[in-house]
This record gives C-alpha cells, sequence and structure tokens, in this order.
C-alpha cells in the first residue's frame, strides 16, 4: 500500500485516539498517516457538521481512505491498517494470537478502559458544558470501582513473569488498549492510577515507558500528565 491516509484524531489525552497513534508507532507507519488534530474541548471540532459528514457518532479517530471513504471506531481501523500495510502484525500474527489478543482487548476495553472513560464523562465537566450535559457522580464512582476489580484480574494474569498480555516479546493491540487505560487512569481528573495500585500494571507501564514507540506517540506533550511532559529547551 502506498496511497497516503488522513487520521481526524485528537491530542493524546483522548484514549482511542492515542490507541490508534501508539499503534501507527508500534507497526512503524506513522509517517505514512496525515493527522488532523481537532480542538476536542471545548470548541468540540468533532461534534461539528464538517465532521460529522465524515461520521455521523461525532467521534475521533476517522480515518480517511485513499479512495475518499472513511473508517470509524478504533478496533476497524487498526484491523484494517495492520492488514493493509507490511510488517509485524499487531493485532497477531495467527490465528489463535488474533483471538486472544481480540479477547483481551475487548476485556479491557469495556472492563477498564470504557469505564474510566465514563467516568470521566459523567462527574467532571471535562469536554466543557458544550458537551458534557450529564452528571452522574454515583454510576461515576461504581464505574471507577468497576475498573479497580477488572485491573486486579489483569494484574494477576501478568503477574506469572510475563512482559506483555499474550505472553510474547513484543506488545500487541491489547497491550496497547491496556496502556492507554493506565495513562488515562492517571489523568488528574480521573485520579484513578492504575499503577500506583497494581504492582504488575506498574512494571508494565513502565516496560511501555521504556518503548521508542510510547515516547513518539506521547511527544505532543498534551497527554495532560507531567511525567510525560516534553521538557522544555
Amino acid at each position: 500500500m502506498t496511497e497516503r491516509l488522513r487520521l481526524f484524531t485528537s491530542p493524546s489525552a483522548f484514549p482511542n485516539p492515542q490507541r490508534v497513534r501508539l499503534f501507527l508507532y508500534e507497526k512503524g507507519i506513522a509517517g505514512r498517516v496525515d493527522e488532523v488534530i481537532y480542538d476536542m474541548a471545548p470548541g468540540g471540532q468533532q461534534r461539528q457538521w464538517p465532521h460529522l459528514k465524515m461520521n455521523p457518532w461525532g467521534e475521533t479517530p476517522t480515518l480517511q481512505l485513499a479512495d475518499g471513504s472513511y473508517l470509524a471506531e478504533t478496533t476497524g481501523i487498526v484491523r484494517y491498517l495492520d492488514a493493509a500495510f507490511d510488517g509485524r502484525r499487531i493485532t497477531g500474527a495467527d490465528a489463535l494470537a488474533q483471538g486472544l489478543d481480540a479477547m483481551w482487548d475487548s476485556r479491557i476495553w469495556v472492563h477498564i478502559l470504557y469505564r474510566i472513560t465514563t467516568m470521566f464523562h459523567v462527574m467532571h465537566q471535562g469536554l466543557g458544558p458544550k458537551l458534557e450535559l450529564t452528571s452522574n457522580p454515583q454510576w461515576g464512582e461504581h464505574c471507577r470501582k468497576e475498573a479497580l476489580a477488572h485491573a486486579a484480574l489483569v494484574d494477576r494474569h501478568l503477574a506469572d513473569g510475563r512482559s506483555w498480555l499474550l505472553g510474547g516479546d513484543a506488545p500487541t493491540f491489547a497491550d496497547i488498549t491496556l496502556c492507554t487505560a493506565i495513562a488515562f487512569s492517571k489523568f488528574p481528573v480521573n485520579a484513578t492510577p492504575l499503577d500506583e495500585r497494581f504492582e504488575q500494571i506498574d512494571a508494565f507501564w513502565k516496560r511501555w515507558k521504556a518503548r521508542e514507540s510510547f515516547r513518539m506517540a506521547y511527544a505532543d506533550g498534551g497527554s495532560g500528565l507531567d511525567e510525560l511532559a516534553v521538557p522544555k529547551r
């Protein structure tokens, strides 16, 4: 595949766009995709009509293909790019690995990252009053407890000495989802830092921070985390 693609996306503080960005660097194809960074808050560009024409759900990321059509939803974009470009298969090298990666990615997205994301939306006006129209602190606290309970199961899974969720020598997409879940849990308004609560998840986070793909994916300085901020020169 030789055509350049356009990715309509968000700063690295936003976990789903960041899952795609980290995948791009891990796959080694970030330089072959042009990013258009939206003002998510308070501008809400993702919910304005130019983007809604591309993706009626009004969410990022959205990928514009070479023929002018669009592909949305994080896992759909990643699966397409993983198959369309040469290189290590991040979503699994064979049928079993693909099944295991999808299983762990679903567990982490549904039970941890989505819970923290819901907590963010219902407990704060994180995207501003134009977009955050629901306040439900009780539901937010329930989601926090759910995220922590399932993070404990993941921590137990990692306790056998494996570096990555599937036990291989390199991360897969499920590992990327867990990485972004940890980062978002540490976002100041979420205040549920998984790396501080679980020993194996802390070691996992440190392994990611040592990878070049991680450093490049968070180089925009927009993560909202002091520890990932680009040093001033």
